[in-house]
Parts: C-alpha cells; sequence; structure tokens
C-alpha cells in the first residue's frame, strides 16, 4: 500500500506484524510529547497514526495533509480532537473493547481493597496484629447496593460480575434503552436514585459537557456516610477538591481513584494524603490482555482505512445534550439479597 504509520508511542509484536504483513511502513515515533508528534508528522508525512496516550490537538492534524487516518489505542478518545478529524477529512477511530474487562476488573479490585480498608491494614498489621484483625472495619460486598453510572462495555461488565458476588446492582444510561441492559440489574432513570441508595457508585461514563464534574459538593453530599466511590473511568467526572473535602470530613467512608484530573499526579495533590483514599496510576486498562487486544484492534483500523472497507470502531459526533434518551426501566426477575441471606 505505500502507507507510513507513525506510531508515537509502541504497539505489541502482533499489531506490529499485522500492520507489516499489509505492506505499510511502521515509524517508531521520537517522543511521546505533542511537539515530538508533530515534528514527526512534518518529518514523515504518515498516512496514518496509532497513539496511546499522547493528547493531539488540532494543530497536529492539520500540519500533514497526507493524514487519513488516528486511532486511539483504547477506549477513551477524550484526548483527541475528534472534530479536527472529521474537518480535514481524517477518520478517528478507537478500540472500545479491548480493555473493558481490565477496567472492570479494577473497579471491582478498588471495591474489594476499600471494603476491607486494605491501606489500613498495610500500615499497621505488623506491629499491631490484634488491631488489624479485630478492630478495623471490614465488610463484605454480598447484600450492598452497588450503583453503576454508564453502562456501556465496561459498565456492563461490572454489572454482571458483580450479580455473581450477590450484589443487587443499579444502573444509570440516559443513553441505552432497558432492554440493552444485563439482566439481572435494576435499571433506574433518576441520577439522584444512585447516589443516595447505593453503598458504592462506580463511574464508567465518557468526559462530556453533561458528565464533566458530575461527581461534586452535592452529589457527595446524598451518598451514604458509609459509602464509597469508584472512579476508573475520566478524571474529569470528580471535583477533586470536593471529594478531598468529602473524605476528609466523613461525608462518605472512602474513594477508589484510577484517573485524576491531572496526570501525572501532582506530588501536591491532597487526595494522597489520605488513608480512605486509594489511588491507582490510571492503571485500569494497561493489562498485558488488553493492551494486546487494543494494538491489534488500533492495526486492523488502520488496514480498514487503508483499504478502502468500513471501519469496524469509528468514532462518532455525538452531541450529548441533543441525543436521544430513554425513560423505560427494568427490574430485576429475584428479591434482592437481604442483610441475612447467604
Amino acid at each position: 500500500m505505500g502507507w507510513k504509520v507513525l506510531l508515537p508511542q509502541e504497539i505489541k509484536p502482533d499489531a506490529r506484524k499485522l500492520l507489516e504483513d499489509a505492506g505499510l511502513e511502521l515509524i517508531d515515533g521520537r517522543g511521546f510529547e505533542p511537539e515530538d508528534v508533530k515534528a514527526d508528522m512534518l518529518l514523515y508525512k504518515p498516512e496514518a497514526m496509532i497513539v496511546r496516550i499522547t493528547p493531539i490537538n488540532r494543530d497536529i492534524i492539520e500540519c500533514n495533509p497526507n493524514l487519513k487516518v488516528i486511532v486511539r489505542h483504547g477506549a477513551g478518545f477524550d484526548a483527541l480532537d475528534v472534530k479536527a478529524c472529521h474537518d480535514n477529512g481524517v477518520a478517528a477511530l478507537y478500540a472500545p473493547v479491548a480493555n473493558s474487562t481490565s477496567v472492570a476488573e479494577t473497579a471491582i479490585l478498588l471495591m474489594l481493597e476499600l471494603s476491607r480498608d486494605v491501606e489500613t491494614h498495610r500500615k499497621i498489621w505488623v506491629d499491631d496484629f490484634y488491631k488489624a484483625k479485630l478492630k478495623i472495619r471490614k465488610n463484605t460486598l454480598n447484600g450492598k447496593t452497588l450503583g453503576i453510572i454508564g453502562c456501556g462495555n465496561i459498565g456492563s461488565r461490572v454489572a454482571k460480575r458483580m450479580l455473581a458476588f450477590e450484589m443487587n446492582v443499579l444502573c444509570y444510561d440516559p443513553y441505552k434503552p432497558a432492554k440493552d441492559f444485563p439482566e439481572g440489574v435494576e435499571v433506574v432513570r433518576e441520577l439522584d436514585r444512585i447516589f443516595k441508595e447505593s453503598d458504592y457508585v462506580s463511574l464508567h461514563a465518557p468526559n462530556t459537557p453533561i458528565t464533566r464534574g458530575m461527581i461534586n459538593k452535592e452529589t457527595l453530599a446524598m451518598m451514604k456516610k458509609d459509602a464509597f466511590l469508584i472512579n476508573t473511568a475520566r478524571g474529569a467526572l470528580v471535583n477533586e477538591a470536593d471529594l478531598y473535602d468529602a473524605l476528609k470530613n466523613g461525608v462518605i467512608r472512602g474513594a477508589g481513584i484510577d484517573a485524576l484530573a491531572k496526570e501525572p499526579v501532582d506530588p501536591k495533590n491532597p487526595l494522597l494524603t489520605l488513608d480512605n483514599c486509594i489511588m491507582y496510576p490510571h492503571i485500569g486498562g494497561n493489562s498485558e490482555e488488553a493492551a494486546e487486544r487494543a494494538s491489534y484492534h488500533a492495526a486492523m483500523g488502520v488496514i480498514e482505512i487503508a483499504q478502502g472497507k468500513q471501519p469496524t470502531w469509528p468514532i462518532n459526533d455525538i452531541d450529548y445534550a441533543t441525543a436521544p434518551t430513554y425513560t423505560d426501566t427494568k427490574k430485576p426477575d429475584k428479591k434482592p439479597v437481604g442483610k441475612y441471606d447467604y
């Protein structure tokens, strides 16, 4: 085909082979920063790019008239100027299902760690074995209520797995008809119910004008004092100053965070000082298996465009303010798991 594919960050060997076998020339970029990517764009003028973590703005997109396609190596695409792609006839693709299981497992891991207060136990158990064993609060997930905000590829996987934990699962996603939610969950259309009724609130929504800052002083105040917040989605969904105040003052019991508004993390971020906040360096989608799938699916996307085929995973323009929403509901067939059920 003669196309060049710029790789600002590495992709997995099977994906490289797939591209090379299709006759594409791979260019390993000089660095991660936007200025590095722009320099490579100007020098090599590639037709395609697979990007993992570098923010790609209009300036980068428009500096290379040869560009035909950009593929985001993963499910999130808020760091890619999709409108600029479409304005310039550049296909914008992503890999929405590649890391869904990995992120879902990370959300579950955070729930389990928080329920057993792993951070406190790790700090004290050697010096005070019996305090750790008998005095630190521990809870099971069985019988608790999980509220999921955003029930797409990841949220649905969390729901299915936590039903197996015998949790009562509430799901909120206004853009999805009730029939498409997993069996066994309760579909709710009032977002306030998620905050008020859940023992765990897990975020799986994209960063949009509607969801940005949705976790704030007001919504945190609706939550139970014993509730936990889980964010493996996007840092922009949470007002971190309000979350810090809520955690410090006992408005909620704890939080598990895998996505921050500013990454890499600012060492002065006050959330780092709290024992009731577990934080990861945005690793939810970074399992070995997820990375292999994302690389392969991204390579598939480049080849589809190069061959003139309809891409499997295009990023579509969505105006969330005017997108159709649904009001139908669905309840689980069985009664909720009770406190004394086993």
